[in-house]
C-alpha cells in the first residue's frame, strides 16, 4: 500500500508545483509580507487539495489503498504545513549554506534541494497513511 500512496501523493504534488501553481504564486511565496504568505498558503492549499483528490480517487479505485479518514487529514496537513515551510525559501537556502553547498545554490541546486525536501515529507506522509 506504501508505494500506491507515495505514487498517488507524489501525483498531487507534481500538479500542484507546476501545472497548478501561478506564476504569482511561483514568484512570491517566499516574500516576506502579507502577499507572500498569500501567495504561500494557497499553494500549500493547492498541494492539500490535489494530494486528498488523488488519495480519494486511489482510495476509490485501487484494491490496495484503505485510509483511516483522521490519518489521512493528519497527512494532509503535514503535507500543507511541510510544503509551506519548505517554500518559505530560507530553509533550503539555510541547509545548502551550512552544509557546504552554497556554490551549488548559485547554480541551480535550490530547485533540487527543495523538491527532494518535498519528496522526503511525501515519503513521511505515505508511511503514516500505509502504518
Amino acid at each position: 500500500m506504501f508505494a500506491s500512496l507515495f505514487v498517488l501523493l507524489y501525483l498531487g504534488h507534481l500538479l500542484a508545483d507546476y501545472p497548478l501553481q501561478t506564476d504569482h504564486q511561483a514568484a512570491h511565496k517566499a516574500d516576506r509580507c502579507a502577499t507572500g504568505w498569500a501567495a504561500n498558503l494557497t499553494h500549500a492549499a493547492t498541494h492539500v487539495t490535489t494530494c486528498a483528490v488523488a488519495l480519494a480517487l486511489g482510495a476509490l479505485v485501487l484494491d490496495d489503498v484503505a485510509l483511516s479518514l483522521p490519518v489521512a487529514v493528519t497527512a494532509l496537513a503535514w503535507i500543507g504545513a511541510s510544503h509551506a515551510f519548505i517554500d518559505r525559501r530560507w530553509p533550503v537556502a539555510r541547509w545548502m549554506n551550512r552544509t557546504g553547498q552554497a556554490s551549488w545554490a548559485k547554480h541551480g541546486g535550490a530547485a533540487h534541494v527543495d523538491q527532494t525536501a518535498h519528496v522526503l515529507a511525501l515519503v513521511l506522509a505515505a508511511l503514516a497513511l500505509a502504518a
